[in-house]
């Protein structure tokens, strides 16, 4: 084997083995990851509440507007899965005959492989994997109990980090740590902002949309349009496959249905790929096959949270790489526009100055 060849196998092993400790120890990393990335977002408005407040006071203040939030998604969320699901179980007899003509139908034309799923999937697998996931939801309470102890607890160590980095480790691992921290926090509210925007914008019209058409519970898939929003390339597609079977089973006809599935991705993809782009602009431009590859490889170690923090953390990475000359060709190659790469040195200087 040439020498060459050595550092490659070891990155490969080396990379093997971290994706295997985030997947097994996933209880503990999982709850960090989520109170670093409310941390990024929230810690500009705890900053200022203590410049004027005790700091304790502040930090209350800050929490108790996370849990608040935390409290009015999640019951957003429970209300509208809660309610299309129970209107699926009673669908489930009237979806199972469709599904069994539409089978029938595609094997009269020669389509053999319909035989084969007819034996392994009917609605009611569908159904269930509904009620799966609203038991994850449930059981989901615990994690986000331990991320808010997470956040509690490291808002008051930000600020007395940020002064110690510099006397730990060289001085240019800390530029790096503090100038990549500083434009990671800023890209995440940006990101975050910019996809609570679009998902309202999508659920909103959703809403129009089945409402216009006569579709039941236009709000629900209009509230169900705006959550999976949140969920790059997955969330979307199912947005649009709940709604079109449902359509298939309230108007009975396979081409109602495909309308309702055609024009509900159109309005995922205008929004998604056109609109989106034009407001997020260059600063958090991430290559598709990136944003893809994050999705999918996270929500395998994580689950849904993983699906959801996945790209937050490809754009972390990708802003520390741009902050080091060493990794900055990574983050060029990627996606990360010229002017967010450009040297530690000089962005330092230009701060000082």
């Amino acid at each position: 084997m040439k020498a060459s060849w050595v550092p490659v196998l070891l990155g490969i092993i080396c990379a093997v083995l971290v994706l295997a400790v985030l997947h097994f120890a996933d209880a503990v990393i999982a709850p960090v990851a989520a109170a670093l990335f409310i941390i990024a977002i929230v810690w500009p408005l705890q900053k200022r509440l203590q410049t004027r407040l005790p700091q304790l006071l502040a930090l209350a203040i800050v929490v108790l507007l996370v849990l608040l939030i935390f409290i009015v998604f999640a019951s957003v969320v429970a209300w509208g899965f809660g309610r299309i699901g129970r209107s699926l179980i009673a669908e489930t007899p009237r979806l199972q005959g469709l599904y069994e003509l539409a089978t029938a139908w595609l094997e009269t034309h020669g389509i053999a492989v319909a035989g084969l799923w007819a034996e392994h999937f009917n609605m009611r697998w569908i159904v269930a994997a509904i009620q799966g996931l609203s038991a994850r939801l449930n059981t989901m309470i615990s994690f986000w109990i331990v991320v808010l102890v997470y956040v509690l607890l490291a808002l008051l160590e930000v600020g007395p980090l940020a002064r110690k980095i510099p006397s730990i480790i060289s001085s240019d691992a800390a530029r790096v740590l503090v100038v990549g921290g500083e434009r990671t926090a800023t890209k995440l509210r940006r990101y975050v902002m910019i996809r609570a925007i679009m998902s309202v914008a999508t659920g909103s019209l959703v809403y129009v949309f089945a409402l216009a058409l006569g579709l039941q519970l236009a709000a629900e898939w209009g509230v169900i349009a705006f959550t999976l929003n949140f969920i790059p390339f997955v969330g979307p597609f199912i947005a649009t496959l709940l709604p079109t079977f449902y359509a298939l089973a309230q108007f009975e006809s396979l081409y109602s249905a495909l309308f309702v599935f055609a024009c509900l991705n159109l309005i995922q993809f205008a929004i998604g790929s056109y609109v989106e782009p034009r407001v997020a602009g260059n600063a958090l431009a991430l290559s598709p096959f990136l944003v893809l590859f994050s999705v999918f490889l996270w929500m395998f170690l994580w689950g849904l949270f993983g699906a959801f923090i996945g790209v937050p953390i490809a754009i972390t990475l990708l802003t520390f790489c741009a902050q080091a000359p060493a990794t900055k060709w990574v983050a060029q190659l990627l996606g990360a526009p010229d002017d967010e790469v450009e040297d530690v040195e000089s962005v330092l200087w230009n701060e000082r100055e």
